[in-house]
This record gives C-alpha cells, structure tokens and sequence, in this order.
C-alpha cells in the first residue's frame, strides 16, 4: 500500500515560532546553513526552514557551506580537464575494468529504469583497498575498492580526494542541524559514518540532446543515502518532482549546492522525511552541461535504526515502490542501483547477483 499523503510541516508542529518556509514552483527554498553560527534565534529560524523543506520538498538550495569559490574552481577546472582529455585516454578507465563500478562510463552505457541517460562521467569513491566478499558475505563489498585515475591529470586526484573529504564536512553538518530540525538527536548516525563511511562523487557531463533527439539526461530517480549535495554550473536542466506529480526546473544559484534528501532518510524516518524523485533533461543541441553530484552515504554494512523524534507519529510510512524496494542496510541500496545503472558492468563482474528476468 502506498504511503499517506504527507501533511505540510507548519510552525505549530515545532517548538519554535518563526514562519516555515513556503516551497514555490519557480524556486526551491533556500537553506543558509552559516545561520547555525549567528546566535539562538538564526538558529531557530534555520531549522523551521530546515524542517519545512526537508518533510514537504526533499529538495532545498544551500548556502552559507563554507566552501569558497577557489575550491569550486579547482574541482571545475579538473572536472573540464578531464572531459577535454582524448577519448582514448578516458576509456583507459572504463568502468567495465572496475568490479567495484569505478571509473568512466561513455555516453548512453548507463541506464535508469532501463533507458540510457546520455551523459558520460567519472564515478569516484573513497581510496581504499579491494574486497571482494568471502562466502556468506553480502555481494555489496564489491563496492569497496580502489578508483581509476588518469596518468596525464594527476590534479584530477587531489581535486577530488580534497572535494569528497570538505563536502563530507559539510554534509555532516548539514545532517546534524537537519535531525535537530525535527526534534532528533542530532549526534544519532554519528556511528554509521566515521572512518569506514561511504562517500560517493561523479563528475558529469552532459554533452546536449541524443542523436535520436531523446532528451534524457538522466532519467526520474532516487538517490540511495543520507544526503546529495549537487554542484551545477549555469546551463540549467534539472528537474524535481514536486507535490503536483510535475517535474519543475530548478534554475541555477550561483554559489549554492542543490541538496536532496536520499532514501535512508526515507526509511529511518517512515516516511515523515522524502526522497524526492528528480531527473536531468539533456541541454539543446550542442550544448554542454556539467555537474559534480556527492553523496553522503554511510558505511556499507550499516543498518539504519529509525530515528527517534516527535513527530514520528505523523509519518505516513516509506514509499511502497515494488520495482524499487527499500532496505535499511545500506550496501543493498547501493548494490541494487548498480547492478541495474551499469549493465555491463554487472554482466561482466556480478552475473550471480542479478535476479533472473
């Protein structure tokens, strides 16, 4: 049975006074997470903001992370490096090679509810040693295991490594002030992250509309985790399903992460927290995109306790998606979108793990 429909968070549900924010179509809300700093009443006034867009959207815009514009250049002008290299040099790291679904992945060989996404990108992870499972083990260790590089960029490497642990920061952060926002302990997941969390970045570039003049970036999805902090540059696209059943653009803010809730949330919350479904639609013509998506995920063997807060009497339960089961260990979710995004991957590494047709 499908979840009940959600009921708008208003200041009345919240032991704070201030008006919550009211999402509009044209714009997602805008989060200042530097009010956190800036004494009690920002505080409170940040987390009604906070609690509204997190239970009625999913979706917000941040600012205020502390990231500076240097460090974005630097990712940027690595993330553009790296796509100007020749083709041969980028398929010297096809994801194909990976076991562990690292590397790069050409334009249209990834797949969302079966139909390519035409982009290409570089899907990179924390810098640790293969595991491939024992006997008994869950399939998902594959996931751990060392990224592909490019030899002719090594900045790309240290862009990157610096990029996943600052945005890991943040995200932490972020993750607290959220809990806090509705009545949780804001400390609560601490456990399921630390040393041996999950991190994930992509860089993507999305090179305008397939030659068949399909226009799927990337098609309508969930994300697996806790949080998604996007970078975007100003070439637009991205769309979020919004409570009218419609995908709305989320134009570009010049400074601001695009942040989505992920489906853990979903689960440790039952419900009273939503992913949101979203989607790119693939820029005109010849037109490039590029965006860097990090998600904030937890360790892989990590089983999501649900969250204790006040509210959780409200909490109209987790989407029921039968093509899209949700579990509270994380590595499963992972291990699910992979193994259905990346076909070739899977056929040629995890022909055990897939389910019969």
């Amino acid at each position: 049975m499908a979840a009940a429909a959600r009921a708008p968070y208003t200041p009345a549900d919240a032991p704070m006074t201030h008006s919550a924010t009211n999402p509009s179509y044209t714009q997602l809300p805008i989060i200042d997470l530097s009010a956190a700093d800036r004494g009690p009443q920002a505080r409170a006034l940040l987390h009604a903001q906070l609690h509204s867009a997190a239970h009625d959207v999913g979706f917000f815009q941040l600012v205020g992370h502390g990231i500076s514009p240097a460090e974005t250049d630097a990712l940027l002008r690595a993330t553009h490096a790296f796509f100007r290299l020749p083709e041969a040099d980028r398929l010297a790291l096809d994801n194909v090679n990976s076991p562990h679904f690292r590397g790069y992945t050409r334009t249209g060989d990834e797949r969302t509810a079966g139909a390519r996404d035409w982009r290409d990108q570089l899907d990179i992870g924390a810098e640790r040693p293969a595991r491939a499972p024992a006997d008994g083990e869950p399939g998902y260790w594959w996931l751990q295991g060392p990224n592909q590089w490019p030899a002719a960029l090594p900045e790309l490497r240290v862009a990157a490594l610096a990029w996943i642990d600052r945005l890991s920061s943040v995200a932490e952060r972020l993750l607290h002030e959220l809990l806090a926002s509705i009545g949780a302990p804001a400390d609560f997941y601490d456990p399921v992250f630390g040393a041996h969390a999950h991190p994930h970045l992509k860089l993507v570039r999305y090179p305008g509309t397939a030659g068949d003049g399909a226009d799927q970036g990337v098609g309508a999805h969930k994300d697996y985790g806790f949080l998604t902090l996007l970078l975007q540059d100003g070439v637009g696209g991205l769309q979020v399903q919004r409570e009218d059943g419609r995908f709305h653009d989320v134009p570009p803010l010049e400074g601001a992460f695009v942040v989505n809730l992920g489906e853990l949330l979903e689960v440790a919350t039952n419900g009273y927290l939503v992913a949101t479904n979203h989607r790119v639609v693939s820029p005109e013509g010849a037109t490039e995109r590029f965006s860097v998506p990090f998600f904030y995920n937890p360790r892989l063997d990590a089983r999501i306790a649900p969250l204790p807060f006040p509210h959780a009497s409200a909490a109209p339960g987790i989407t029921d998606d039968p093509a899209n089961p949700l579990f509270a260990e994380y590595g499963y979710n992972e291990l699910k979108g992979k193994l259905r995004a990346h076909p070739l991957v899977a056929e040629r590494h995890h022909a055990n793990l897939l389910t019969p047709a």
